[in-house]
């Protein structure tokens, strides 16, 4: 399926929750947060919200450094 993440088109496999797309995305190292369909989903609510074709993302990896 087709999703808009950070503003780039990507092709993702079918039936993916928040979750499963920052798995899928290799992005489970640190907290990220997730906006949909300019909505911000809720870390606790990651492993239950899925994905449609053609949602809109934004998605924000925190890393730590100094």
């Amino acid at each position: 399926m087709q999703l808009t993440i950070n503003g780039q088109r990507r092709e993702v496999p079918d039936g993916l929750t928040v979750r499963g797309l920052i798995e899928h995305l290799g992005l489970t190292e640190g907290p990220v947060a997730v906006e949909k369909n300019r909505a911000v989903v809720p870390r606790a609510e990651h492993a239950q919200v899925a994905l449609a074709a053609d949602d809109v993302l934004e998605i924000v990896h925190f890393v730590g450094g100094g």
